[in-house]
């Protein structure tokens, strides 16, 4: 295929042209699909309805230690489902607290006890007369919501293959005392896709921060949502290896179900330094009696162990899979040498993460609005909604059927090749 930036004038209107006419065309079926968020389809969700089965007016309520989950205690989470998300995070059960449906909810509580409370006996930064956060780029737009919320200062960290740009990570938290955290999703970023390298996170764990509360938000959403069986990325423990850098307090670990079992209701854990845990601990006896037990009991009995896990993922990737496939194959032999985009292929994940000509992404997105397919706002992957070169899009193939992702992408490298085709005849 010939690159659009080598057509002439007279060959990039003639493509117009027909672009144009597909346009209208595929305008005429008023299709609706939505690729908007990484919501898991309906049968991922089927995969764990004998789940709501293991607990019923018959059932035996109590835990392995003798506790009942209908009453109150276990305000860090029961014992055992303690263990198991200390599986699947791959730590040690007694740096976890198992909290509600959402790791979101526990992200948004630790900045607010941030801002409000100080960490672990600092200044409360609510207090501060500046406040900056570490943003790697493109990322996880809830994230960046969370910040904006409390009025937080976000800085642009550019996200390589590897990881972020740690030279500017290390420059901004060795230096600079405003700076109090970072964002991260180490494992099958959203929405590149990539994973952080030993390397990465060896030098996460020796940073040196100027501020004493400084903290890595450390979200490990994807720890276990491997697409494929053969080939699965597997990072280090950011938690074994700040305790070996002598940083044992400088993270909080995420990680939750929501897209294991139930999005709604699932559980959640923060994983993190015994003295961290206590200070958290501290705040949740004055803000809950304790988390749904019979909720974690559940996932308990349904998984019954790590393993348990494991198989019940190999069937999420089952479903996924062909999904993935159908995106990358489109966008392989519709986009491959015309230069108008590029997009990784990740091995895990819910998102395929596409960087179109700089100027296109809003217009695409608009143009795919228009004939039926809603993708994620052009700039959410960025703090404050603000993508500087106006490229990024993520896409989530997770909601559709195998069959509407070929529609629905088929629609998507239309529109990249009008808008891109619009984008150099403007030039």
């Amino acid at each position: 295929m010939k690159a659009y930036k080598n057509m002439s004038r007279d060959e990039l209107l003639t493509l117009k042209e027909s672009l144009e006419k597909q346009f209208k065309e595929e305008e005429a079926k008023g299709l609706s699909m939505n690729m908007a968020r990484g919501k898991p389809g309906v049968s991922q969700l089927m995969l764990s309805m004998p789940m709501l089965d293991c607990i019923n007016s018959e059932s035996d309520m109590n835990t392995i230690l003798g506790n009942d989950t209908r009453n109150y205690g276990d305000l860090d989470g029961i014992g055992e489902c303690r263990q198991l998300m200390a599986d699947m995070m791959e730590v040690e059960k007694d740096n976890v607290i198992v909290c509600g449906n959402s790791s979101l909810n526990i992200m948004y509580d630790t900045i607010s006890r941030s801002m409000t409370l100080g960490v672990n006996g600092s200044t409360p930064w609510c207090k501060l007369d500046k406040v900056k956060f570490l943003c790697p780029v493109p990322g996880y737009d809830r994230h960046f919501k969370i910040t904006e919320l409390f009025g937080i200062e976000m800085i642009n960290i550019p996200l390589k293959e590897d990881g972020p740009d740690m030279d500017l990570v290390e420059e901004y938290v060795n230096n600079d005392a405003a700076v109090k955290g970072i964002w991260c999703v180490p494992k099958y970023a959203n929405p590149t896709g990539i994973s952080y390298s030993d390397e990465v996170i060896k030098r996460f764990a020796n940073l040196k921060p100027k501020a004493e509360d400084f903290r890595i938000f450390w979200d490990n959403a994807y720890c276990i949502h491997h697409i494929y069986d053969d080939v699965q990325d597997e990072i280090l423990n950011i938690l074994e290896e700040c305790e070996k850098a002598g940083n044992p307090n400088m993270v909080y670990m995420f990680a939750s179900t929501s897209k294991v079992t139930f999005p709604g209701s699932g559980v959640s854990a923060i994983a993190t330094s015994k003295e961290n845990m206590d200070y958290i601990l501290k705040q949740m006896t004055v803000q809950t009696i304790g988390h749904d037990k019979i909720n974690q009991l559940r996932h308990v009995r349904f998984f019954k162990n790590i393993d348990g896990l494991k198989d019940h993922m190999k069937k999420h990737g089952d479903i996924l899979r062909p999904k993935f496939e159908a995106v990358l194959e489109i966008l392989d032999s519709e986009l491959a040498g015309l230069e108008i985009g590029s997009w990784v292929k990740p091995r895990g994940g819910y998102f395929v993460s596409f960087d179109a000509m700089p100027g296109c992404a809003k217009a695409i997105v608009e143009k795919c609005k228009q004939l039926g397919v809603v993708l994620t706002g052009a700039g959410a992957t960025y703090p404050y909604g603000k993508d500087p070169q106006d490229s990024n899009i993520r896409i989530a193939p997770s909601f559709p059927t195998p069959e509407e992702m070929v529609e629905a992408t088929k629609i998507f490298v239309l529109c990249v090749k009008l808008a891109s085709v619009e984008k150099l005849l403007q030039q």
